[in-house]
């Protein structure tokens, strides 16, 4: 399961990856960069131990505290006004070493509660402008029961859902798993706008059973995107990235977000810099290596949640801890409306304007005073300062 119940997230490694993982030993040697590409994603590493007071069991608190209809609503989340979570189960099929919830609590949702969710999703005040469902958890192409449980429980109860988008690797780690069982869950929602984002992150996980299951998902209509984390050693190159590009392209799926790997606990040896990051998806746009229609957005994950690392983003830099102060474009007023429950984290400042910027702790890879530019951002005091602050817009 994508969670802990002591603390150890423990290894796991689906069968079919353990058959991968000895044809590329056999073929290119452990120490080749095609089993280190699998490898640093699934074996776990004895540096997942060595945890600094900066990093975070979690990397944002966006559930929803609260009881409706008379119990406790679980397994939902909300931090985007359009769009909430719902985490029927956090069984997967192995387990990535930079999972986002590798540190969450295990659980496992009723139908009873599964059938709250939605409820809530279609008639709590402020859900009246929810119109996506993103199904996460876990996989929730582990489960195909509860999948149709979900979807059948938000066509009865929520009617402002119109998009259903689904978070999985399956495909990369168990791709038998994408059966006619679970297609026929997948097509039993016509004229809802079904959305999988697939989780791929080298070009080597694109085995044949793999473009297998990816072809027999795009039959079933469902539109397929990517998201994936920066990783250290396995797809920080502008070769790699570009042609894992190329690739989706190909398999039709559609590029979303390059994310900078987050500062979870564990994580460390995964993360780049965020200049690196940076400079490697300048590069991907104006390469010319490959259409721009299958070209990423760089975003960082932080306690707020999701921001894409426009020009002016970041608007400070503390060396003390390695942070960077990022400007969003969440206003912590709208935030409240949406989720009542959320509790503002220590790391926010809020400007003039009602907007929450954040601290984000960056990678070890470079140090400031190599970066040229960004080298002139203005520091900050070793303060964090209160939870809420003004500061210039």
């Amino acid at each position: 399961m994508a969670g802990t119940k002591t603390g150890d997230f423990v290894e796991l490694i689906s069968p079919f990856l353990r058959r991968k993982m000895t044809e590329l030993e056999l073929a290119h040697g452990m120490n080749s960069a095609e089993w280190r590409a699998i490898a640093l994603q699934y074996v776990k590493n004895p540096i997942e131990a060595a945890i600094s007071p900066q990093e975070r069991r979690r990397h944002y608190e966006s559930e929803i505290t609260l009881r409706f209809n008379g119990q406790p609503l679980a397994g939902v989340e909300r931090l985007y006004r359009r769009t909430a979570l719902l985490e029927p189960t956090t069984v997967c099929a192995a387990h990535c070493r930079w999972c986002l919830r590798g540190q969450y609590p295990v659980k496992t949702l009723s139908e009873g509660e599964i059938v709250n969710a939605a409820r809530y999703f279609g008639s709590a005040e402020e859900c009246a402008e929810v119109d996506e469902i993103l199904i996460t958890g876990g996989d929730p192409l582990m489960a195909p029961k509860l999948l149709r449980i979900a979807f059948q429980a938000l066509q009865t109860h929520a009617p402002n859902i119109r998009t259903i988008r689904i978070g999985t690797r399956v495909p990369f780690q168990d791709p038998d798993r994408i059966n006619d069982d679970l297609l026929s869950v997948l097509t039993s929602l016509p004229g809802y706008r079904i959305e999988i984002g697939v989780n791929v992150n080298h070009p080597i996980e694109f085995w044949p059973e793999s473009r297998a299951a990816i072809a027999r998902l795009r039959a079933s209509g469902a539109t397929l995107y990517n998201q994936h984390p920066l990783l250290k050693g396995v797809n920080d190159d502008l070769a790699v990235l570009a042609e894992l590009y190329g690739l989706m392209r190909d398999n039709g799926i559609e590029a979303h977000y390059l994310f900078h790997a987050i500062p979870m606990q564990g994580m460390r040896h995964h993360r780049t810099s965020v200049k690196k990051g940076a400079e490697l998806a300048l590069r991907l746009s104006a390469s010319g290596e490959f259409s721009g229609r299958a070209k990423p957005h760089y975003a960082l994950m932080t306690d707020i949640g999701k921001i894409v690392l426009y020009e002016g983003a970041i608007i400070a830099r503390r060396p003390s801890d390695n942070s960077l102060l990022l400007r969003s474009g969440y206003r912590l007023e709208d935030r409240m409306k949406w989720n009542p429950s959320w509790r503002v984290p220590a790391s926010v400042l809020v400007d003039d304007q009602g907007f929450m910027c954040v601290w984000y702790k960056d990678g070890e890879d470079e140090a400031w005073s190599e970066l040229g530019l960004w080298g002139n951002l203005p520091l900050a005091s070793n303060d964090t300062g209160p939870r809420t602050s003004s500061i210039a817009g």
